[in-house]
C-alpha cells in the first residue's frame, strides 16, 4: 500500500488525543445553499475524455489524461468560448488522488491528497487558477472510507481527538459503493460525521465549488442496506454547509427513484442513468447510451426543481469525430438534454469544437429553455420511434419538441390537441433562430434517422374537452380488469389489473363530426408500459405509455383514433402483457 503523504492543514488543524467524542443527538438538516442550483449547472468534466479510447487523449495508460495541464486548457477555453452562455463550472473527475497505475495517494488523515505526477501544484493552485477565469473550480469523491485508507484503522481523523478510521466504519468492514471499492461509514458514531467533515473542510481550503460524489446507493447497480447511502449523502450536506462555502452537490449514478425524495433534500442534483460514455474508441455512441435518456427520463420529470435537477450526464456534441455521432443526433442530444432540464456539461476538448459543435453548445435559445426554470418536459405523443414531447414554460408558451428516434428518415406531427390548446398558434424554431409563423392545430415535420426538431409555440384556443372517467359504470371491464382507489386521478378512482388481456372499453363516447381526434389518455404507471388503443373495434394503435414515476402519480399521453359522428367506443387493451392503470380519457368536442 503506497504510503500516505501529508498536506499543509489549514487553520484550525488540531493533533489527534486520547478520548472519543461522546454520541451525539439527531442531526439538524442543514438547508442547501442559498442560490446554488437554482437552475441547471452548465460547465465542463474531465470524465469523458479521461475514459475514452480516442486516439491519443490517454497517452500514458487509461485516464492518464487527467493532469493539471490538461484541466486548465479546458478551464481557458471554456472561458474563451462558452463562458459568455453560461457555462461555468470546470469539474475534475475520478483519480486526481492516483497515479497512472491507480495508486492512491492520502494524507494522514486519511484525506485523499493530490497526485503529485497529475497535480504537481496542488488542487488549490487548480482551483485558483479556474477562479481568475470568473469560472468555478469542481473536485470528485467516491462515497464511503477508501479501502487503502483504512491502513489498520489507527488512522486519526482531523479535529477529532480520538477518532480514528476503526472508529468511523463497521467492524465487519462491509464494502459499499458501486464498486465495493469502500468500506461503509457508520454514522451511529459521531466519528463519521467527523470524517465528512475534515473532507468537507479540505475542499473549502482548497477552493472548490462543486462535489461530485460517486457510487452512491441506493443506485449505482447496487441495493440493500450495505449500499443505502443516504446517510452519507446527508452528512456531506450538513458538513458543506459547516464549512460556509456554496458547494454544488452532484450525486452518481443511476440512482434509484423511490429515494428522489431523500435526493431532492440532502443534495443539488443527481445521475438518473448509466454513464453516457462508450467507453470505446469515441466519447460516446447512440446506442451506448445516448438512446436510453429517452427511456428513462420521463420517470423523473416530477422530481426536479429549483435547487435540485434530473443529471443525465454529459453533453459530448462539441465534435462530431471525437464525439462519434452524426449531426443529426448531437442535434437531438442537446435537445433532450436542455428540454429536460438536466445540466448542462461538456466532456468534449473544447479546444477542438468544430464549427457545427460550437453552434450547438451555444445556442442561447436552446440554452433559455434549460435555464427557464420550468418543469421537465414530458412525451405527450408516443407512435412507435416518432416521439413528440413538450411542456408549458413560465410565460405560458409551449417547448414543443420532435423527435425521430427510427434508424431511417420518418416524417413525426405534434398536435396541438395534445398540449390543451388548438387553432392557430405562432411558431419560432430555435434551433434555426427562426420564427415560422401561425401554423393551425399542428405542425409536421420530416426528420432524419434519429432526428429532431425543437420549437416555441405560442397557444391558440384553449381546447374543450368531454371526459370520461375509466371507472365509470356505462364502461365494459374485461378480464382481470377493476376498479381502484387512485388519489391522483380525476375522480378518485381508476382502472387497474389491465394485464393478460384485460381491457377496459369506454362507451358512448360522442362526437359531432367524423373525423381523427387527439385522445388524450390520462393514466398512471410506475414503470414504461404498452397497451394497444382502438376505437370502435378496429385495429387499434399499440402506444408506449412513459412511466410516471411511481403508482400515485397521474400524467397523460396522446393518441390519434378515427371517430364517427355519433356514440363511440374506445378501448384500453394490455394484450399479452402489462399496461398502465387507466384514470380517464379526454375527447375534444370539435376537430
Amino acid at each position: 500500500m503506497a504510503a500516505a503523504l501529508a498536506v499543509t492543514l489549514g487553520a484550525g488543524a488540531v493533533p489527534a488525543q486520547a478520548g472519543a467524542p461522546a454520541p451525539s443527538g439527531p442531526t439538524t438538516v442543514a438547508a442547501p445553499a442559498a442560490g446554488v442550483a437554482e437552475r441547471p449547472y452548465m460547465g465542463w468534466t474531465s470524465w469523458s475524455m479521461q475514459s475514452s479510447k480516442y486516439p491519443g487523449l490517454n497517452p500514458d495508460g487509461d485516464y492518464s489524461y487527467l493532469t493539471e495541464a490538461n484541466v486548465l486548457k479546458q478551464a481557458d477555453a471554456m472561458a474563451a468560448k462558452l463562458k459568455p452562455y453560461g457555462y461555468e463550472y470546470v469539474n475534475i473527475d475520478a483519480g486526481w488522488w492516483r497515479d497512472n497505475g491507480w495508486a492512491p495517494k492520502f494524507d494522514e488523515y486519511a484525506r485523499q491528497t493530490p497526485d503529485p505526477v497529475r497535480f504537481p501544484r496542488g488542487m488549490k493552485a487548480v482551483a485558483d487558477h479556474i477562479h481568475a477565469l470568473g469560472l468555478k473550480a469542481g473536485i470528485y469523491l467516491p462515497v464511503g472510507l477508501e479501502k487503502e485508507a483504512y491502513l489498520g484503522g489507527a488512522t486519526p481523523i482531523w479535529n477529532a481527538p480520538g477518532c480514528t478510521t476503526a472508529s468511523i466504519v463497521y467492524p465487519d468492514l462491509r464494502t459499499t459503493n458501486g464498486w465495493d471499492s469502500a468500506y461503509k461509514l457508520n454514522f451511529d458514531n459521531p466519528c463519521a460525521q467527523k470524517y465528512i467533515d475534515s473532507q468537507a473542510q479540505l475542499f473549502a481550503e482548497w477552493g472548490y465549488d462543486f462535489l461530485k460524489l460517486d457510487g452512491v446507493g441506493p443506485g449505482s447497480f447496487k441495493s440493500g442496506d450495505n449500499y443505502n447511502n443516504v446517510a452519507d449523502v446527508a452528512a456531506w450536506q450538513a458538513a458543506i454547509a459547516a464549512t460556509g462555502r456554496p458547494i454544488h452537490l452532484e450525486l452518481s449514478w443511476s440512482l434509484d427513484i423511490n429515494h428522489a425524495a431523500d435526493w431532492k433534500r440532502y443534495s443539488n442534483g443527481w445521475r438518473i442513468d448509466t454513464d453516457v460514455e462508450c467507453y470505446c474508441n469515441t466519447l460516446v455512441t447512440w446506442e451506448n447510451s445516448v438512446d436510453d435518456r429517452f427511456d428513462d427520463a420521463p420517470a423523473w420529470s416530477r422530481k426536479a426543481g429549483p435547487g435540485g435537477w434530473n443529471d443525465l450526464d454529459s453533453i459530448n456534441v462539441g465534435n462530431g469525430e471525437m464525439d462519434g455521432l452524426t449531426k443529426a443526433e448531437r442535434q437531438s442530444y442537446l435537445t433532450l438534454w436542455a428540454i429536460s432540464k438536466s445540466p448542462l456539461y461538456s466532456g468534449d476538448d473544447l479546444t477542438r469544437l468544430d464549427d457545427y459543435g460550437l453552434s450547438l453548445l451555444t445556442n442561447r435559445e436552446v440554452i433559455a429553455v434549460d435555464q427557464n426554470g420550468a418543469p421537465p418536459a414530458r412525451p405527450v405523443a408516443v407512435a412507435g420511434e416518432q416521439q413528440v414531447w413538450g411542456g408549458k414554460n413560465p410565460d405560458g408558451s409551449y417547448t414543443v419538441a420532435l423527435f425521430n428516434l427510427a434508424d431511417a428518415p420518418a416524417a413525426v406531427t405534434a398536435h396541438w390537441a395534445s398540449f390543451g390548446f388548438t387553432g392557430n398558434a405562432a411558431v419560432r424554431d430555435l434551433w434555426n433562430s427562426k420564427n415560422l409563423g401561425t401554423q393551425k392545430n399542428k405542425i409536421t415535420a420530416t426528420l432524419p434517422a434519429h432526428g429532431s426538431r425543437l420549437f416555441t409555440v405560442w397557444p391558440g384556443t384553449p381546447l374543450a374537452t368531454t371526459s370520461y372517467e375509466a371507472e365509470s359504470a356505462a364502461n365494459t371491464l374485461s378480464g382481470n380488469a377493476s376498479v381502484a382507489g387512485c388519489d391522483a386521478c380525476s375522480g378518485g378512482q381508476k382502472v387497474g389489473n389491465l394485464y393478460l388481456g384485460g381491457k377496459v372499453q369506454f362507451n358512448d363516447v360522442t362526437v359531432k363530426k367524423d373525423g381523427i381526434y387527439t385522445v388524450t389518455v390520462a393514466y398512471v404507471s410506475g414503470d414504461a408500459r404498452s397497451a394497444t388503443v382502438s376505437s370502435n373495434s378496429g385495429n387499434g394503435t399499440s402506444v408506449k405509455f412513459p412511466s410516471t414515476g411511481d403508482w400515485g402519480t397521474a400524467e397523460t399521453i396522446g393518441v390519434q383514433l378515427a371517430l364517427k359522428a355519433g356514440a363511440n367506443t374506445i378501448t384500453v387493451d394490455s394484450g399479452t402483457w402489462y399496461a398502465p392503470d387507466i384514470d380517464k380519457i379526454a375527447v375534444p368536442q370539435t376537430l
